[in-house]
This record gives structure tokens, sequence and C-alpha cells, in this order.
């Protein structure tokens, strides 16, 4: 029968609770529930490895962190929270047969399915991108960035100069990691004794910098660019790749001798049996995150459609999939839709800077997303040396939470971050 939150009512019954992907959303979710519905569900994990790994902190790979750092066993929290793991790749979903299709062949039974499987590069899409750039994101491409930046430093060191371009192609859904390496290699160029060698040159196809986050944002990367020297190019949009010179839609060109990117998004998997747009992300209900039209299944965090790909969405989407569940199940009305409040750390090296971003959505594809209108108080910006302890913080609590089978944005570990977060932002940020 249908509940008064909407979707199917399984008061009485064990529900069985499929989550597929394990990464901030899927592992949110999966966590949460068990909080909510203690023994009243079975919960089963389908992915391609039972780890972890904290993207976020991948930033700290091209200066010389250790990409295994990152990694997250999940077998023991797993067995803790009596969490099935599947480990396997998924193919499909055949919502008419409440069934999963895994690319093996494979078919998991659900009752309530949560799609989380995230979003992917496809550098592809800008001809000569893949060829000629070194890209940001995952562990193992950030190898190549630190590749590339060992070879700048040497090359400086040894009289030479170089030209280094960081490009955000359109149809990228967060650029704040590349904004992010960009003040990072500054500082790390300075603290080498050889930033004079160096020339910086950042080229996005926004309209701002950090556009989805506003023109407080703007203003912060605008005074820092002028600050450390990095020539900022807005509303560029590359159209291709060539040896040593991105093209743009306007018939200028930039030179490089090293470029690094961050692609376009896609979605990880594309499900022909759920309602998708063109890149694959899958049409969701704002407020719920249930799949538009498409009964008993959820898509929170990157998977879904809406429009920035971030970890602390992915965390407010994710528990509020696990609450409508929830409540579904009889546990507690339902009172925790979604509210995209946005929470980033943006590290520089030297210094950070805080945001807290209210945003809505506003139909338009060249800015999906925008400060909310009325935000006042709510929208919050501070930069300066203490929010590294916050950066800090963060990386060091979600690997710990999930490590310990918690979910990260609920309980007393995220009310005590939360209290600290809000009471630095009080001070520090405005």
């Amino acid at each position: 029968m249908r509940g008064a939150a909407g979707g199917t009512t399984l008061p009485c019954m064990k529900q069985r609770i499929t989550i597929l992907g394990a990464g901030f959303a899927g592992l949110e979710t999966a966590f949460l529930l068990r909080m909510r519905l203690r023994d009243k569900a079975d919960l089963t994990v389908v992915a391609p490895q039972e780890s972890f790994t904290f993207r976020p902190n991948t930033i700290y790979v091209p200066f010389g962190g250790d990409p295994d750092d990152l990694v997250v066993d999940l077998s023991k929290p797993f067995r803790r929270r009596h969490v099935e793991f599947v480990q396997g790749s998924v193919a499909d979903v055949h919502a008419a047969d409440h069934e999963v299709e895994l690319a093996d062949g494979r078919r998991l039974e659900y009752d309530k399915l949560v799609v989380a499987t995230g979003a992917d590069m496809r550098p592809e899409e800008i001809p000569g991108l893949a060829e000629h750039a070194a890209t940001i994101w995952t562990p193992r491409s950030m190898l190549g960035v630190r590749e590339r930046f060992e070879r700048v430093r040497d090359e400086a060191r040894d009289g030479g100069t170089s030209r280094v371009l960081f490009l955000v192609p359109p149809n990228n859904k967060c650029a704040g990691p590349l904004y992010e390496i960009v003040m990072m290699f500054e500082t790390w160029l300075r603290r080498q004794d050889v930033r004079e060698r160096v020339d910086i040159t950042w080229s996005t196809f926004e309209q701002t910098y950090i556009q989805a986050f506003g023109p407080r944002l703007h203003e912060v990367v605008t005074d820092e660019f002028a600050t450390r020297g990095i020539t900022g190019h807005t509303a560029d949009v590359v159209t291709e790749v060539v040896p040593g010179e991105a093209r743009y839609a306007d018939g200028t060109s930039r030179p490089f001798d090293h470029l690094i990117a961050f692609p376009p998004y896609v979605s990880a998997v594309r499900y022909a049996g759920l309602p998708s747009d063109d890149r694959g992300f899958i049409r969701t209900e704002m407020t719920t995150r249930e799949v538009a039209g498409v009964p008993d299944v959820y898509a929170p965090g990157d998977a879904g459609d809406f429009p920035v790909k971030q970890a602390f969405l992915a965390f407010l989407q994710a528990d509020t999939v696990a609450e409508h569940v929830a409540a579904l199940a009889g546990m507690h009305p339902f009172e925790q839709p979604f509210d995209p409040v946005s929470m980033c750390i943006m590290e520089m090296f030297d210094k950070a800077t805080f945001a807290q971003v209210p945003l809505e959505v506003t139909g338009d594809p060249a800015r999906p997303v925008k400060v909310r209108d009325d935000a006042d108080g709510d929208y919050k910006v501070g930069t300066g040396t203490t929010w590294r302890l916050g950066k800090k913080m963060l990386g060091m609590s979600v690997p710990m939470r999930f490590h310990a089978g918690e979910p990260f944005h609920a309980g007393m570990g995220w009310q005590m971050m939360e209290v600290g977060l809000k009471g630095m932002s009080s001070v520090l940020a405005d």
C-alpha cells in the first residue's frame, strides 16, 4: 500500500533493501538505514570492490600524498552492521520486476533500491583532451598530475620555464577540486623556490569562478588569482586540444607546456530501465530523491540529476533517502526532505576557504543552480589558516565513521563537528 510520505509502505515486513554503490551516498544510506531500521531490514551493498576511497583527499596525491591512505576496507564495518556485500558491476535495473541485473548475468531482488553508482569522467568528449592532458580526481589520475608537477619543478631547477594551463571544460559538474589544486600548486612552487619560472593560467567554461557557489566564491578566487599571479579566464569554452594548445569556441587558443584538466562528467552506469537525462543521470523527485515515476527506487548523490556533484550534497541526499525509507517502514514521520545547503572547504596549502551555500535549482542549463535569493546570513564564506584545521577534521572523520560502520552526517560525531564548524563560521566567516 501507499504511505503518507509516498512510496510503498511495508510496516510489518522485513524489507530487502539493496544499495548499488559504495561511495559517499551508498555508504551513508546503508549505515543510516541500519541505524534507523535496526533488524527490520536486510541490507545488501553491490559494488566492484569492498572498499571506499575518500576522493576529496586525492588533491594531496600530486604533492606526495599516498593514495593507499585514502582507502577504507569495508569488510569489517559491513560485518559489524550486518550488511551483505555482493561484489559485481551493475548492468541495469528492471523496476517492474523489482530486480537488479549484474554484468555477469546474476539478478538480485529488492523491495527498495538505492542507486548510488556515482559519476565518471569522459575526457574523450573534448577531442585531444585525453591524449594531451593530465586529468584529476581518481587516485591513479592524480599520480599522473604528480608526475607533471615534479617535471615542472625539475625543469625550473635546471633553469627552464614552463607554462601550465589548468582547464575546466563544459559539462564538468563540480570544478572545486581543480580550484584547490591550482592554489596548492602555486603555494608548492613558492615553497620549492621555483615560482618565478612557472607561468600559471586558468581557463574555465563557467561564467564566474566556482559558478555554482555564487558571487562570494568568485570574489575569493579573483583576489587569490591576483595575489598569486595566476592569469584567469572565464567563459572559455574549449572545443579541441592539440599538442601545446587548447582551442576555444570563439576562435582563440591558449598555449601550454603542461595541461591539467578536470574532464566532463557522465553517469558511471547508464540504466536503460530508469528515466535519465542525456548524460545518464537519473531523473529524481527533488525533495525525496525518488526516481521519477519509478516506485521503490531512489538515486541519491552523483548518480542522480542534481546539477552539482559534491560529497556533502551526496550525504544530504542519502540522509533524505534513508529517512524516507524509514518513514515508509513506520519508524517515524518523514521530516527530512533534501535541502541543498552545501558546505565545503577549499584547500590552498597556506590557508583555506570555507563556504556554506544554500542552493536552488534554476532550470537554466547555463546556470543550473544559484544561491538562493533569500539566503541572507546562511550564505557564509571565510578565508584563513584556521580553516585548514576544518579540512583536516573532515578528512579524518569521514573515513573513521565509515570504518566504524556509522553514517557521517548523523549521530553524535556529526553533531559535535557541526557545532565546531558553526562556531568557526560565526567567528571566521560572514
